[in-house]
């Protein structure tokens, strides 16, 4: 006998694979068609108890039915990709630490003493006191240059409104603690959690004042403070995510760069306001 067939006799031997425990490993497992294959007795006397059952022979035509899948197939499809591994570690973490922030919910909460102040800085962000405070300043300005401003800004809060309703309405999520939506939330259309709109709205308003009046750096540092905090407060309140917060912010910077974009100009502006208060002459 030769070295080499003595060295792969060795190595066969060595092999696991080889072992009669494992030989079925090493074959091609054959597809038996259904039906097809021998049972055991167990499993046949079980058939012949439940009774006979309809075959390709009953008027089902050959190979009409379902393909028949391997388990293997099945588990391989199971398997979660990496991007949604990804997405659901993402929403898991964004719902616990959104719950853990949740502190003025109840009345036995951390931050129960601070939920009426925390309420009422969220209600500086709602859509009907800006709306309402527009229309009696745009009501009372004598100047042109004062009503555009106004004007701008009031299509600017509509604009809002409409939008941030309808991406409520096309995603439906629902807050952390799914709180149903109080009385100025229905008017608002404002009972889903994404985005939040007060932080939409509290973001564009800000940028808004910045961008088109003269206030000194104090100012300026307390309209982001207050526009930040509006946002943080929906999410001490339980009503909101971070994340849903989060893209109402970028929300509100969308909206004041698309109203900055479709400026209406003075005698537009004018025009507008005659024909909201039936004087408007024509030309």
């Amino acid at each position: 006998m030769s070295n080499s067939q003595a060295r792969n006799r060795v190595r066969d031997r060595s092999n696991v694979l080889n072992r009669p425990e494992f030989l079925s490993l090493n074959q091609t497992p054959r597809r038996e068609p259904v039906g097809g294959g021998r049972r055991t007795g167990r499993a046949a006397s079980q058939q012949e108890d439940r009774g006979p059952r309809a075959g390709p022979s009953d008027g089902a035509p050959d190979g009409g039915g379902k393909e028949e899948r391997w388990p293997e197939q099945d588990c391989m499809q199971l398997n979660p990709s990496l991007r949604g591994i990804a997405i659901n570690s993402l929403l898991a973490i964004d719902i616990s630490l959104s719950k853990r922030l949740s502190v003025c919910v109840g009345t036995r909460g951390p931050g129960a003493p601070l939920s009426s102040m925390v309420r009422l800085l969220a209600l500086t962000g709602h859509v009907l006191p800006w709306i309402f405070l527009t229309l009696l300043s745009l009501w009372s300005s004598t100047t042109a240059a004062g009503q555009e401003v106004l004007l701008n800004l009031l299509l600017a809060l509509v604009l809002d409104l409409m939008t941030v309703a309808g991406l409520q309405k096309l995603f439906k999520r629902r807050g952390p603690w799914d709180f149903p939506p109080g009385f100025m939330d229905y008017i608002a259309m404002d009972t889903y959690s994404f985005p939040a709109a007060q932080a939409s709205r509290a973001i564009m308003v800000s940028k808004f004042l910045l961008t088109h009046l003269v206030l000194a750096v104090p100012l300026r540092i307390l309209l982001y403070l207050w526009a930040l905090l509006v946002g943080m407060s929906r999410v001490l309140l339980g009503k909101h995510h971070l994340s849903d917060v989060g893209c109402g912010f970028a929300l509100g910077f969308l909206h004041f760069s698309l109203v900055e974009s479709v400026w209406l100009d003075a005698p537009t502006c004018q025009t507008l306001i005659s024909i909201g208060t039936l004087r408007w002459t024509g030309l």
